[in-house]
């Protein structure tokens, strides 16, 4: 039987996350995996980790896989960032070429570009749910925790993504990790 349910912990999370050290809840989000036939749903907790929001771990794709993101229940934002390429023709991790965040809310979609790197933020009071359509080889032995499309050794070595997202008076407000060398003004665009 294939596995198809998976969870991130506070402790997987702690190494995507400002303060290492800052506590938050136990499992920061849960994820069922049926693959581009079934979709992909990911339910993300409400609430902070030290004073960030509540995120996914964030990963690239293997090769030329879009996906789109339908927002099911809640609000929050998704991060998209490409990474500069080298004369070489491959990626620069800590260097990025554009960053958006995208305010999403129950009802929306999102295409998320091959090429983009790209994490989940739940900024509401509820849970964030949503449904991807990503591919999943079950085949894999971690399919549904780590999937062989996901690359998310480049979040983990520069912990996160170009820009962490705080609370501040209420509201998301933008820390640029200092780990990137480069990195656009975080652009907000509104869904």
């Amino acid at each position: 039987m294939r596995q198809v349910f998976a969870l991130r912990t506070h402790e997987e999370i702690k190494e995507v996350l400002l303060d290492e050290t800052a506590g938050g809840p136990d499992i920061h989000y849960y994820m069922i995996r049926g693959g581009r036939e079934k979709g992909n749903v990911t339910v993300l907790e409400s609430g902070l980790a030290g004073g960030e929001y509540i995120k996914t771990y964030g990963h690239y794709h293997v090769g030329k896989i879009d996906e789109t993101y339908k927002i099911l229940s809640g609000e929050g934002i998704i991060i998209m960032q490409t990474r500069h390429l080298g004369k070489n023709g491959k990626p620069i991790d800590d260097e990025i070429e554009t960053f958006k965040a995208v305010n999403v809310k129950t009802g929306d979609s999102v295409a998320i570009p091959a090429e983009a790197g790209h994490l989940l933020i739940n900024t509401g009071k509820k849970w964030l749910i949503t449904l991807d359509d990503s591919p999943v080889n079950f085949d894999e032995k971690k399919a549904a925790s780590f999937p062989g499309h996901a690359d998310y050794e480049p979040f983990k070595k520069l912990r996160g993504a170009a820009y962490y997202i705080v609370e501040k008076n209420g509201k998301p407000y933008f820390i640029k990790n200092p780990r990137y060398k480069s990195a656009p003004p975080a652009e907000e665009l509104y869904a």
